[in-house]
């Protein structure tokens, strides 16, 4: 099948990679729209995988004030250059990233952060329940390691389910964007002020 100059910029508006990897990617799928798409996602992720080790020391801080103003948030959204930082692209992500902050009010960014204590805690109880529940000694491991994963996913930002799009989490979103831009991204902190939460 013969790429067209049309399908390289249509394919090229869509995924915003540049014009020879969008005619590469046509030509590895025989013109099939969709492959493209799909193979540049795979492209782009692998190439961020790789800058994950670089140093991101610029950014933005990215206030949001919640309609009613009785929940704020205050994100730092760095990045590797000042060139990236001022990208409706990146913009437009540390918006929506505190937007989420917002709305799930992740307590950490990541499992690492959660402490010792607290995951021992919530591991104490779930074995209570489970115990409780008659539920014998032998799956009770199985069921408390399946509730701390569905507790770190309820309350570390980068593994929450995206707002926006459910079916990714956050973590996966900032990857997209990381394979979009060139660049690594990092969440480095956040804090969420919700009126009276500490009367």
């Amino acid at each position: 099948m013969e790429i067209t100059a049309a399908m390289v910029k249509e394919l090229r508006e869509a995924t915003g990679a540049g014009v020879l990897d969008c005619r590469k990617a046509l030509e590895m799928t025989g013109g099939d729209f969709d492959a493209a798409v799909a193979y540049l996602r795979e492209k782009g992720l692998a190439e961020a995988a790789k800058k994950v080790d670089r140093t991101a020391r610029e950014g933005i801080i990215e206030a949001y004030v919640h309609h009613g103003s009785r929940v704020g948030v205050i994100l730092e959204l760095n990045c590797e250059t000042d060139f990236v930082a001022r990208t409706e692209e990146f913009r437009t992500l540390a918006h929506n990233l505190a937007l989420h902050i917002a709305f799930a009010n992740p307590r950490y960014l990541s499992r690492e952060q959660v402490p010792a204590d607290v995951a021992e805690e919530e591991g104490r109880i779930y074995r209570t329940q489970a115990l409780e529940e008659g539920k014998p000694e032998s799956v009770v491991d199985r069921i408390v390691l399946g509730k701390l994963e569905k507790f770190y996913q309820s309350v570390c930002l980068l593994e929450q389910p995206f707002i926006k799009d459910e079916d990714r989490t956050v973590e996966q979103v900032i990857k997209e964007y990381t394979a979009l831009l060139g660049e690594n991204i990092v969440v480095r902190r956040f804090a969420r002020y919700e009126l009276g939460e500490s009367i």
